[in-house]
């Protein structure tokens, strides 16, 4: 009785993938009709403000803002900006900055959740409304992945354009949105679509389940589908049972996709590495999938940096991220996607361009940057680009709140906006990925 209780509590239902794989081979989309997102996420809050640096005379203001943050000037990597000068990568971002500097990627400045187009002064007055829950790091994470600010979120943007990209019943449609770091609002759905979340290490687990296997020559995955098609009239159970019944489908569906996909690329042996070298893979398995739209969500944590270990804290992070996004760039080139595939980098919020004495504070406006097919030279002509406007870096200055918070020059909505753009959304699907995008201009420096 208590192996049968385990197996009703743990086994997963399963269709044979096989014959699926064959079919959906033969129609695989082409590389031209395929997009995907990536998201990298940032947890506990960047400080984007050593992230793009001013190298020119700003810099002046920068190091009197921050004289215990403040990075080496002799230190920064210049950026070869089409439309901006005098902006800097801190010294980890090596890799990024050739991607920048050869117009394969472009930087995001200033850029935060808002509700409508807002001055110090509105805000000051309190005449406009505002983000749900500011500076709180579950709200804010909220609202980045989102894209609805004014209250708690219940789905996010990258799912609502998934639901809209794919039609509802199409073959593989589950398979859509894959989450390389556990759960996340970014990639669930307002209809039905919810994400499935992957292991970087590309292991599935019940490697051994058969659902077609006999009793005789394997009983115990014969006992898991005896199991698993009994009906149950309980609603928890039966729910158990259906729940987990995906879950499995999914796991032998991809499984059976990375088999037959391949990556050159030699990605870094760390979290970050992992995960996006595992998306490249599943990147890579699209032929199987038969899916030409589909989002991927990554993470790396440690940004919550208050104290005096800010500086060290960052470096390493920084130098992890700049790692794997540069392999994740050479395997999309490898795979012929560079122009199919973006990667774009968010956080709960920027940090205050004034220390703390130790660290930094959580603040507002941050800077990002997004890599790859949108930000490309080619076809979008985006690379190389300031996307957005600095903040006058004036602590009490036009785009300061409180302390070296800045007030958002751009909103999230308008890069989330472009993005969804160059994933084929039109007028409709734009209105309700981002209810409140209408409001903004497009997004300064894109196209």
């Amino acid at each position: 009785m208590k192996r049968r209780h385990l197996l009703q509590m743990s086994a997963v239902a399963a269709l044979n993938p096989w014959a699926q794989m064959r079919a959906l081979a033969e129609t695989a989309p082409a590389a031209g009709d395929y997009r995907a997102l990536v998201c990298l996420f940032m947890f506990g809050g960047n400080d984007g403000n050593n992230l793009l640096v001013p190298n020119d005379a700003r810099y002046t203001a920068y190091q009197r803002a921050r004289p215990n943050l403040a990075l080496d000037k002799a230190t920064l990597l210049p950026l070869s900006l089409s439309n901006a000068a005098g902006l800097a990568l801190h010294p980890a971002f090596t890799g990024l900055q050739g991607l920048i500097n050869s117009a394969q990627a472009s930087v995001v400045a200033n850029i935060g959740p808002l509700l409508q187009p807002t001055t110090k002064a509105q805000y000051d007055a309190h005449s406009v409304p505002l983000p749900y829950n500011l500076f709180s790091h579950s709200d804010q994470q909220g609202a980045w992945q989102s894209g609805v600010v004014e209250a708690p979120p219940r789905n996010g943007w990258g799912g609502r354009l998934l639901e809209r990209a794919l039609a509802e019943g199409q073959t593989n449609r589950g398979y859509a949105a894959l989450s390389l770091s556990g759960g996340n609002i970014w990639e669930a759905g307002d209809k039905s679509l919810t994400p499935y979340r992957v292991s970087s290490s590309g292991r599935f687990g019940f490697d051994f389940y058969d659902p077609n296997a006999r009793a005789g020559s394997d009983p115990l995955s014969a006992a898991i589908a005896a199991t698993l098609a009994e009906a149950r009239s309980h609603p928890f159970e039966q729910t158990w049972l259906n729940m987990m019944g995906r879950s499995l489908e999914v796991q032998r569906v991809l499984s059976a996709a990375l088999a037959a996909s391949s990556v050159s690329t030699t990605f870094p042996d760390t979290d970050l590495g992992r995960q996006l070298g595992m998306a490249a893979k599943l990147i890579a398995a699209r032929g199987a999938l038969g899916l030409s739209r589909q989002c991927f969500f990554t993470s790396i944590g440690g940004f919550d940096t208050h104290g005096d270990d800010q500086l060290q804290r960052q470096a390493e992070a920084f130098a992890e991220i700049d790692a794997a996004v540069t392999a994740f760039n050479t395997a999309m080139i490898s795979l012929g996607l560079a122009d199919c595939v973006t990667l774009f980098s968010a956080s709960d919020f920027g940090r205050t361009f004034a220390s703390n004495g130790s660290g930094t504070d959580h603040a507002w406006g941050n800077h990002h940057f997004v890599v790859g097919g949108a930000a490309r030279g080619t076809g979008s002509g985006n690379g190389s680009k300031l996307l957005g406007r600095m903040p006058d870096l004036t602590v009490g200055g036009p785009d300061d709140v409180a302390q070296g918070v800045w007030l958002p020059t751009t909103a999230t909505d308008q890069l989330g906006t472009e993005l969804a753009r160059w994933f084929g959304a039109d007028a409709t699907t734009l209105a309700a990925v981002w209810p409140h995008g209408g409001g903004f201009d497009r997004l300064l420096g894109w196209g």
